[in-house]
């Protein structure tokens, strides 16, 4: 039998690989999907950054199209938000006049696919409703026997030590896996919306297509955007924070 020193590193590892291996691929959604275009991102400070989107589980990064001076002279080529300081972000503006014609073709697909999905593709997006469901699930009841054995079981004492680790696993493999499913949004997938976002203490309504909702962030094709009152309107896809945006209303 393996003593109680033993069992407490073979846990302290395996939480720690599965950790890292959830960890290192989980990524959003949303921004996935806006993977690889050229991007607009607006900050709450109104200050915006021009660049190609790369996405990694652990933040964004937009490439410049050609190296830019800042204020003190250094080059710069590529502007990095981690996951941290998502609360800063604004929205993500896929402006369609600034899409080359092979960007636009694709574009094109992805909204005929959305606004009039095939029955595959709603098979596997209820497929991936019910795993999620069903993980989260699975997480509450680990939850609750860990609780259980904590109280009870006789490797109460090594679990008790083990807190750190045993929440590290349950954050990473819990309900904020990057797509929670919203039952409330779930029916109006690939339909016409009103997305409202909060400008300035102001509520301003976007119609638009719902493409996809995560946890953070709602993702919306096909409105028409701008970020100053007088600047002109622009055909656009957007993806904004919960925080900001909702959708408020059921379009036609």
């Amino acid at each position: 039998m393996l003593n109680a020193f033993a069992l407490t590193i073979i846990f302290v590892v395996v939480v720690t690989v599965v950790a890292a291996f959830v960890r290192g691929r989980r990524k959003d959604k949303c921004l996935k999907d806006f993977s690889g275009s050229l991007l607009t991102l607006q900050d709450t400070a109104g200050k915006l950054i021009w660049g190609r989107l790369r996405v990694e589980s652990t933040g964004i990064e937009l490439v410049y199209g050609s190296p830019h001076k800042d204020n003190e002279g250094h080059d710069e080529t590529s502007y990095i938000l981690y996951k941290q300081e998502y609360p800063i972000l604004k929205a993500l503006i896929r402006y369609h006049d600034e899409l080359d014609d092979e960007a636009r073709k694709r574009r094109e697909i992805e909204l005929e696919k959305t606004y009039h999905p095939s029955t595959l593709r709603r098979l596997r997006r209820k497929i991936r409703n019910f795993v999620n469901t069903f993980r989260n699930s699975v997480i509450e009841i680990v939850n609750l026997f860990v609780g259980q054995v904590k109280k009870t079981g006789p490797g109460g004492r090594i679990l008790v030590g083990q807190d750190k680790h045993v929440s590290q696993l349950q954050q990473e493999l819990g309900p904020a896996s990057g797509t929670a499913y919203e039952p409330l949004l779930e029916p109006h997938i690939g339909k016409k919306v009103v997305l409202e976002i909060l400008e300035d203490k102001k509520i301003i309504e976007y119609p638009c297509i719902l493409k996809e909702y995560t946890a953070e962030f709602i993702e919306v094709m096909d409105t028409n955007y701008r970020i100053k009152e007088d600047e002109p309107v622009r055909k656009a896809d957007l993806i904004v924070p919960r925080k900001y945006g909702i959708i408020r209303h059921l379009g036609e």
